[in-house]
């Protein structure tokens, strides 16, 4: 409500200055306060509330679920990572395959750890939030910045 006031009041004073029934002089005064004006109608219309969440438990504290002490290594079929690791928890449809340069990649996930197939070969085995071993480490440099 006050904001429409407010703007209703410059234009008001807009209206005056274009008619001619404000003299010259007031127009050194009137820019301000049309700027004031405008802060003030900005200021009332802009509201928040504060959202309160409930705490919960920070992601480090939850517990993953344990790796096994290998994974699958590349190369291995499917009958043999299910020979070795038991049924996957759930198998994802294949992506891809619908062109030579892009295999079937298939992924079956399993407590702990993720398979990646492409076609029925493994190509990779990841256990999620653990990154991988990193190799020649010494060997790194840190970056330029320029």
């Amino acid at each position: 409500m006050r904001g429409r006031f407010v703007t209703s009041c410059c234009k008001l004073s807009k209206r005056m200055l274009y008619f001619g029934q404000l003299p010259a002089e007031s127009t050194t005064l009137l820019k301000p306060a049309l700027f004031f004006c405008c802060t003030l109608a900005l200021g009332v219309t802009a509201q928040a509330d504060d959202i309160v969440m409930p705490a919960a438990m920070p992601e480090a504290a939850m517990p993953a679920p344990a790796a096994p002490a290998s994974l699958p290594g590349k190369g291995q079929t499917m009958a043999e990572v299910v020979r070795h690791y038991g049924e996957p928890q759930q198998k994802h449809a294949p992506v891809g395959g619908d062109a030579p340069r892009h295999p079937p990649i298939t992924r079956w996930d399993y407590a702990g750890f993720s398979v990646f197939f492409e076609h029925s070969h493994v190509v990779d085995a990841v256990v999620p939030g653990r990154p991988p071993q990193l190799y020649h480490a010494e060997q790194l440099q840190q970056a330029s910045s320029k």
